[in-house]
Parts: structure tokens; sequence; C-alpha cells
């Protein structure tokens, strides 16, 4: 008889790790072209996501803790894009001055929050971030953003592998459809973090 996923996976892959000494919010790639309806990139499961991040974001804030916006950015000739941008030339559009590549007006960055440009999935791969958070003591980093499948679950899988506990708010992250959605947060919680909810982590800041 065939089980569940979750049952499967019970006593192996279902360990909770749960928050460390100092936490950073990641906030990935929360970009125009994930909302605006009809774009190429554009996925309803960012559109929720970003209304939830919204609240997260302002919380964040009033808390004081790290907290980290990324985008991607290639140059006009996309040979920063290597072998990805040929597998997914729909990122062309995350140029410099092109409409979607701009950031959601409800979680755009103030002056002076810390911006980190990327190429690839990964916030991780090939950028500062992995050492801008250990010179701030962080042990633990928060995702939200997009999208669920790609962005959100190689930056989980980075971070962990670059010893730090990954937290991903369910309600703020999203995809263009919820199976590969929901396949992914199941394989996050299982091996490489936590999912908790918008209101675990509100209440991890009020403490």
């Amino acid at each position: 008889m065939s089980q569940d996923a979750a049952t499967n996976y019970a006593g192996v892959w279902d360990t909770r790790i749960g928050f460390g000494r100092k936490s950073a919010l990641l906030l990935i790639d929360f970009m125009k072209g994930y909302t605006t309806g009809g774009a190429p990139l554009y996925a309803r499961g960012v559109v929720s996501a970003v209304a939830h991040a919204q609240e997260i974001l302002a919380a964040a804030r009033e808390a004081k803790i790290p907290l980290i916006h990324t985008n991607i950015r290639y140059a006009v000739d996309f040979l920063d894009g290597g072998i990805w941008i040929k597998k997914a030339p729909v990122m062309k559009a995350m140029i410099e001055g092109h409409p979607h590549a701009e950031f959601c007006d409800e979680v755009t960055p103030l002056p002076g929050e810390l911006v980190i440009s990327k190429q690839y999935p990964s916030a991780f791969f090939g950028t500062t971030l992995a050492t801008t958070l250990h010179t701030q003591g962080v042990d633990t980093v928060v995702l939200v953003g997009c999208s669920t499948s790609g962005c959100i679950r190689a930056t989980a899988v980075d971070a962990v592998q670059h010893g730090f506990r990954v937290m991903v708010v369910r309600e703020a992250v999203g995809d263009r459809h919820a199976a590969p959605h929901e396949a992914n947060l199941f394989d996050i919680d299982s091996k490489y973090g936590d999912v908790i909810s918008k209101g675990e982590f509100i209440r991890h800041l009020a403490r």
C-alpha cells in the first residue's frame, strides 16, 4: 500500500531546527515582472506573497534586524548570465531600466538598506551575501520572495551549506503554479530548513 509523502518522510526527514541567536530577513527578487499581469514571468502566487511580505518587512524594520534585498541584473549583452540565461531566456527582462526589473512598490528598499544583485537563482552564488551575514553575526536567515521552486529553493540549499539555519515564511513566498510551490516547500521543510508561518516569525521578532 502506497504512503503519502508526509508519512513516508516521518521520523527520517522531518527534524526541526528553530531559530538561532540572530536572524536576518532576506527578500528575494520581489520584482514587478512577477506581479504584472500579462508579463511572461507573472506568477499569481507572488502577488499574494508581496502583500504578506509587506507586513513582515515592516515588522523587521521595527525590530531593527538585518535585512537584505536581492534583485537580478544582467549586463546588456547577457554574458554574465552564462548557461542559465540560455536555459531561461525569460530572465532577459532583468536589465537596468526595464519596468519588469523594478522592485515591487510594497517592498521597495529604503535608502540605506542593502541590495545585492545576482545573476543566478541562489542569492549566495557569486555574491558577498554569506560574508556580509557572517560578519554581522547572523546565524539564521528568514526567506521571503520568489519563486519558491527557483530562487527560494536555491537560496535555501546554499544557505544551509554556508552554515545558516533556514526559515521560509510560507505566506510570503510564491510561484506561478501551486504544484511546484507546494512540492518545494515540502522539500525545503524536510531537508534544508523550517517552513514557518508569518505569525510565527512576527512572534519571534516580538520576543
